[in-house]
């Protein structure tokens, strides 16, 4: 069974940092594109960051951009995303997500086929 398993979240002040990570078990995903994506309270879950098969090439959505930096260790089949100087409005629940197939990475929730439970971010002001 194939699972992706967060870790990390939790409660911090705002410009504080976490460091979420992203286990997978039952497959490997070192081939394929893993990204992140919150939703906040009220809202629709969306795009955070994502990485490339190999880690070389990463997107961010604008808002998360400098403060953000989302990596990976194929060998550990492991995926992080470091936040920096968090803001109130970061506050979420932050999942993981991996294709089945594609090592490129994409925005769209459609492209992903393996999502965690998520792990909640309270960022107070």
């Amino acid at each position: 069974q194939v699972q992706l398993v967060e870790s990390g979240g939790g409660l911090v002040q705002a410009g504080g940092s976490l460091r979420l990570s992203c286990a997978a078990s039952g497959r490997t995903f070192s081939g394929n594109a893993m990204g992140w994506f919150r939703q906040g309270p009220g809202k629709e879950r969306e795009f955070v960051a994502a990485i490339n098969w190999s880690g070389v090439n990463t997107d961010y959505t604008n808002s998360v951009k400098g403060r953000f930096t989302i990596s990976r260790d194929n060998a550990k089949d492991t995926v992080y995303l470091q936040m920096n100087s968090l803001k109130p409005e970061d506050t979420a629940v932050y999942y993981c997500a991996a294709s089945a197939s594609s090592g490129m990475t994409a925005r769209s929730k459609n492209a992903y086929d393996y999502w965690g439970q998520g792990t909640q971010v309270t960022v107070s002001s």
